[in-house]
């Protein structure tokens, strides 16, 4: 039986949807839809494929994002290969690397590639067309998926399409890739009945997209090996080399191959698409996902501590406090510990330019959530003033922060649940509930939490400085970089 590899990629900051997608935690990180976050989704969604085998997926993703997947992994009990970026170069230089990897694990599998940050809500559908689609990749096609248009959309790319390919009319030869059309050209497509929004979902053998980027961009595929080839594996990680990656043009799929494959004087493989009807957005701003989400009979979706009167067509989400809206209509309402977003439904595209202005005066909010995980666990700043700041810490059962010292700042903790062993320049020692410590500035010292249920702790810093880089690492489990 043929073998089937999800590549599932993961490196889209989401900034159309902030406040909830922030730049150190985006919204493919997110649970906006149900209990699983969209990657976790996006990796479910090949459980229950029949007649093909399905292996581990690869994962491709930017360092800042390894710990928070590999813990969605496991809090799934899956298992995948989690593949680093040390900088974004877009989805063609991930693919090449994942085709990389992929021909490593197995002869030739055939790689099934998802972006981790879309919605398909008809996963029957979708396996459906997998099935439909596996035949013409084996067949050393390229394969894409194209979704049935229900709209004039404006913010997708469309692909024509031409003869089928088969009697059942489930597969056709690319005619051409269009970009993103204005809204009467978007109507005429969806009128003739020859157009299908363009996805971003893609099959074909590694081999395939090898030989198929080597001939479309070579300067592509030769960074990515010398990455490759100089990388290494790093606990649950393939890490590939920061210096030659980084000379690696950046590209999409689109651009570097699919839009070149309808010219046969490229002398690539032949591009193939199958329609999809699987309920799928890509949830690019705030009005996707007041699509896909369930709403009352006036039109109104929520998320949270949501009291609503007397509104129509609006989505609300709270993650902290109560947020109750009166009469509004076509809004959207989206409230965190740090920020509340209000913005007309016809206007969430522009949610993009808050985030750029955020970059500008180099807020915080723009990147960062107040809630901050860690590979050890997290921490949430609860309050700050002049010369203090208080933080609550949970740390995993079984983990421990680096052993580091701070120049500028004193700490004190406070148990409230579990148990800390805590190392003190050379004292070792247990801190229980309801006990406390205090780490003067310029300690050496570290946290650790031995028992089996989460360590949850206030700590309180004093000093002159108290930012996150005033930190000084000995020692790390986590590879991250140490004094030296």
């Amino acid at each position: 039986m043929d073998t089937l590899i999800p590549v599932i990629l993961s490196g889209g900051s989401g900034t159309r949807l902030w406040p909830l997608s922030r730049e150190k935690h985006p919204k493919q990180l997110l649970s906006l839809i149900d209990d699983d976050s969209l990657l976790q989704a996006t990796v479910r969604r090949m459980d229950g494929l029949e007649g093909i085998t399905v292996n581990a997926p690869i994962i491709v993703c930017n360092e800042e994002y390894r710990f928070v997947i590999a813990e969605q992994l496991r809090l799934m009990d899956k298992k995948g290969t989690i593949l680093l970026e040390p900088f974004g170069r877009n989805t063609a230089p991930a693919l090449t690397l994942a085709a990389l990897s992929a021909m490593r694990m197995d002869k030739d599998p055939v790689l099934l590639v998802m972006p981790s940050d879309h919605v398909i809500l008809d996963i029957e559908s979708f396996h459906e067309a997998v099935s439909m689609a596996m035949p013409q990749a084996l067949t050393d096609s390229i394969v894409t998926f194209g979704i049935t248009p229900d709209a004039p959309e404006t913010g997708y790319g469309y692909i024509q399409f031409g003869e089928s390919l088969t009697e059942e009319n489930t597969a056709y030869h690319i005619t051409r890739f269009v970009e993103k059309p204005d809204l009467s050209t978007a109507q005429a497509y969806l009128d003739s009945g020859k157009y299908l929004w363009n996805s971003g979902l893609f099959m074909m053998r590694a081999s395939i997209w090898l030989a198929a980027i080597a001939k479309s961009r070579p300067d592509i595929l030769v960074a990515c090996q010398g990455a490759w080839e100089k990388g290494s594996e790093d606990g649950d990680f393939l890490r590939v080399d920061k210096n030659a990656f980084e000379h690696c043009p950046s590209d999409s799929i689109d651009y570097a191959v699919m839009e070149r494959i309808t010219d046969p004087r490229n002398e690539l493989p032949s591009g193939v698409v199958i329609p999809l009807s699987a309920k799928w957005s890509d949830i690019g701003a705030w009005s996707s996902l007041w699509q896909v989400l369930p709403k009352d009979e006036s039109g109104n979706a929520s998320k949270g501590d949501v009291l609503l009167n007397h509104c129509s067509n609006t989505l609300v989400i709270s993650e902290n406090r109560l947020v109750t809206c009166v009469g509004v209509e076509n809004m959207i309402v989206v409230e965190t510990a740090d920020a509340v977003l209000v913005v007309n439904k016809d206007k969430t595209q522009d949610v993009k330019l808050i985030v750029d202005s955020l970059k500008k005066q180099d807020r915080l909010e723009g990147r960062w959530h107040r809630k901050v995980f860690r590979p050890w666990g997290w921490y949430d700043g609860i309050d700050a003033g002049e010369r203090f700041q208080v933080k609550r810490i949970v740390v995993k059962p079984g983990a421990a922060l680096s052993l580091q010292m701070h120049h500028h700042r004193a700490e004190h903790w406070v148990v409230v649940r579990g148990t800390a062993r805590v190392t003190r320049n050379e004292e070792i020692f247990l801190v229980s509930e309801n006990e406390s410590t205090y780490i003067p500035l310029g300690t050496k010292h570290r946290l650790e939490n031995p028992g089996c249920v989460p360590l949850e702790m206030i700590e309180i810093q004093s000093g002159s400085y108290l930012g996150e880089d005033d930190i000084v690492r000995f020692e790390d489990i986590y590879g991250r970089r140490i004094q030296g």
